[in-house]
């Protein structure tokens, strides 16, 4: 497995449909109101009507695939009392069911809220990149599941090579607090981080 796994998401391809968080949700059987993947809406921009009735419009938005980033600065790793958020090969951050106690300091700590607890089992879950499927060639069940190829995945030095050094845009965090392993292919309208709320709170 490679140095440190990361995932690329691209945001001029993103149309929004939320396969890869069905695919994810499938794939891990998650009950309701746990989401290791979710789609995130940023939208923005004014409508303004001139003297002769017409108008023009600035409005957009646009779509950022998020799960746990893997990050190399993991605050779930850093806070976790039982080390059962720990760090695996490739960078993978993964929790061990067996450690930990649910007390959620990981999910707190998270910018990203990538944790999640789950109430059914009383114990903190989140993504670990389908390591398993990982290990037998395989991809990850959001990737696979990307009608549009907005999703990849890839040791993180070669995304970067390939696809630029963007990782954070409106409605993300600063990447500078975690340095995330992910890489961003922006839409065209992007915003900088703290340029606005996400636009589907409700589903995220």
């Amino acid at each position: 497995m490679a140095k440190r796994m990361a995932f690329h998401h691209d945001s001029t391809r993103c149309t929004g449909c939320k396969a890869c968080q069905v695919a994810c949700k499938d794939r891990w059987d998650l009950p309701v109101g746990v989401t290791f993947r979710r789609v995130v809406e940023y939208a923005a921009g004014t409508w303004s009507v001139h003297a002769d009735g017409t108008c023009t419009q600035t409005v957009h938005a646009y779509y950022v695939s998020v799960a746990c980033n893997h990050c190399e600065d993991a605050r779930c790793v850093e806070v976790c009392p039982t080390t059962a958020t720990h760090r695996e090969a490739g960078g993978i951050v993964e929790v061990d069911a067996e450690k930990c106690v649910g007390c959620r300091y990981c999910s707190w700590a998270c910018p990203y809220k990538a944790p999640q607890f789950d109430p059914e089992r009383g114990i903190t879950r989140k993504c670990n990149f389908c390591r398993d499927a990982l290990e037998a060639g395989g991809k990850p069940s959001c990737v696979a599941a990307c009608p549009t190829r907005a999703l990849d995945f890839g040791e993180f030095d070669e995304l970067q090579a390939r696809w630029g050094k963007v990782r954070e845009v409106a409605p993300l965090p600063a990447a500078r607090i975690t340095n995330p392993s992910l890489v961003l292919t922006p839409h065209r309208d992007a915003a900088p981080v703290d340029a606005g709320p996400v636009a589907n709170p409700r589903e995220v």
